[in-house]
């Protein structure tokens, strides 16, 4: 007997077919569980990818709204994106709200921004709809360069006053030493009937390039394939007070020049990309309306050019101002340099305020008298009555909230 079953086991016959049939059988005992297992993995995995690109598609639309709340001035609240955008192949919705937190001043606001970024059934594994929504809260200071135009002259430099000159209002620069009397013997209260201001007394917010720039863009960039060609000359010859050349808001692709006799009236934002040059031939009157000329270089006003009414006249660079001006009813007019010096010599005087960044200079002779820009309809940001809300100077996020759907 006993060798009998030490013949057997030793006869290994049939074994390998038993393991098989043992790991067979417990192979079918856990696959069904391991596959469903994998499919739910994958399934999770699909999901997650989706609310990833939902999450950043969502914040993504947040980032553009804060661009639109600094960049573009032109849009009224709350604000609903005509179009959804579409990130990360997701479909987003943005809604922008707004309020005023310090309705006294019109200058720090508070935005509620919802961006919703939606995923449709797409037939896959995880063939579901879903939308994943950020809501944020963000603070923004407009920036106020009120403080500017409550002066006769500002200088971020120099001033220089000539024998003559009578200024009637306050004067700032960023230190009293860089204003210059001649001659010299004369003092500054036998010059300036105000306050001669500098940095010790206060701070005035100067505006950039960019900020402006993008500030009266907005007004014209809808006519870039309407733009007058760089050199256009607009003759305003055998125009009249009753039936002036009428422009604006226009877009210049360079220099532009004005000459001839006559009257324009602007309707609109004049925002020309090189030189604004005039050539009266005798008279060219200029009827402002409460609008901005802006140019990117420069502008020159020769004399024979009349300025009638409030309005801006803005450059980046230089500006030669001789015009004559119109100041019954106590018209405003802001002439500003941006990033160069102010030449001013017109032929009248001069109700508003002078305002350079390098230099501001006066030749003999001249008189400014300020008053009070409030309800004179300047476009120009901060101003009461402007035409546009004030630029956004600082942007803070408050809160960030995720919202799943």
């Amino acid at each position: 007997m006993k060798s009998i079953v030490k013949k057997l086991v030793k006869d290994e016959k049939g074994a390998a077919l038993a393991l098989a049939l043992i790991l067979l059988l417990i192979g079918g005992l856990i696959s069904a569980a391991l596959l469903n297992h994998m499919g739910s993995g994958i399934l999770a995995g699909e999901v997650h990818e989706r609310r990833t690109a939902e999450l950043y598609a969502a914040d993504a639309g947040v980032e553009d709204a804060i661009w639109k709340i600094t960049h573009n001035y032109s849009i009224s609240y709350p604000y609903h994106y005509p179009d959804p955008l579409i990130m990360n192949g997701k479909s987003v919705d943005i809604v922008i709200y707004r309020e005023d937190l310090d309705p006294t001043c019109g200058e720090d606001f508070r935005y509620r921004i919802i961006s919703t970024a939606a995923s449709a059934d797409g037939g896959n594994t995880a063939a579901i709809v879903s939308a994943t929504t950020v809501e944020a809260y963000v603070s923004a200071l407009s920036m106020n360069f009120t403080a500017l135009l409550d002066h006769a002259i500002v200088s971020y430099d120099t001033i220089g006053l000539k024998p003559g000159d009578v200024v009637i209002g306050d004067v700032w620069l960023p230190n009293e030493d860089d204003l210059s009397i001649q001659p010299s013997s004369a003092e500054p209260e036998a010059v300036i009937n105000g306050e001669v201001k500098d940095s010790d007394d206060m701070v005035i917010t100067w505006p950039t390039y960019d900020q402006l720039s993008s500030y009266y863009w907005e007004d014209v960039e809808h006519l870039e394939t309407e733009a007058y060609p760089d050199g256009y000359v607009i003759d305003i010859t055998g125009t009249t007070e009753t039936d002036p050349y009428i422009i604006g808001p226009l877009l210049a692709a360079g220099d532009l020049t004005i000459k001839g006799d006559g009257w324009i009236k602007l309707d609109g934002t004049i925002y020309v990309e090189g030189t604004l040059f005039t050539n009266p031939t005798p008279e060219i009157h200029i009827t402002l309306e409460g609008h901005t000329i802006f140019a990117e270089d420069d502008i020159i006003l020769n004399p024979g050019v009349w300025l009638h009414g409030s309005g801006c006249i803005i450059a980046r660079y230089d500006i030669d101002f001789q015009p004559n001006l119109d100041t019954e009813d106590e018209n405003f007019v802001l002439v500003l340099s941006l990033e160069g010096e102010v030449q001013f010599n017109p032929g009248t005087s001069f109700t508003g305020c002078i305002a350079g960044n390098a230099h501001v200079q006066l030749q003999p002779g001249n008189t400014i008298n300020w008053v009070d820009p409030e309800g004179k309809g300047l476009d120009f940001p901060g101003v009461e009555g402007g035409g546009e809300p004030p630029p956004v100077d600082v942007v803070n996020i408050e809160t960030w909230e995720i919202i799943q759907q």
